[in-house]
């Protein structure tokens, strides 16, 4: 039996792979893994959040996540604060270090990637943005549909 949709996959696949690959070697250059670039970048121009959070915003696994945020800890570019709403809870923010860091290397990685695009104009980004909305839609009506029965 085919499936139409196989090559889309296959697609989808590779083009995370190739996105990840190319991502991955600038974030080593910084002397951050990608995890530790992930949190860092989501915890940028916030206040900070509570672990759950950052592990949805991120995708990084609750096992994983403490690990890595315990290095960057050790790195003292972020640090654990009480909740101030749920004393049992903790969050997660850059110190000024983290901050100072983030400044640095965000822009510097928007830029490293902006490489990747530039032979693709304006309307195949936007175009590229909704079929992947559209994708990411279909996934999550065919889970909540699947979730329900």
């Amino acid at each position: 039996m085919t499936h139409a949709f196989l090559p889309v996959l296959r697609e989808l696949a590779e083009a995370y792979q190739a996105f990840e690959a190319y991502s991955s070697a600038h974030i080593r250059t910084l002397d951050l893994t990608p995890p530790q670039f992930d949190i860092i970048a989501t915890l940028g121009n916030t206040t900070g959040m509570p672990l759950k959070e950052l592990g949805e915003k991120t995708l990084i696994t609750k096992g994983t996540l403490t690990g890595v945020v315990d290095r960057l800890t050790d790195k003292k570019l972020v640090q654990r604060i009480a909740s101030p709403s749920d004393g049992r809870s903790q969050i997660v923010q850059l110190t000024p270090q983290g901050e100072a860091l983030f400044a640095q290397i965000f822009p510097a990685h928007l830029g490293y990637m902006a490489l990747a695009f530039t032979e693709l104009s304006a309307q195949d980004l936007v175009s590229m943005e909704n079929n992947l909305s559209r994708l990411r839609t279909a996934f999550m009506a065919a889970r909540a549909g699947k979730e329900q029965a």
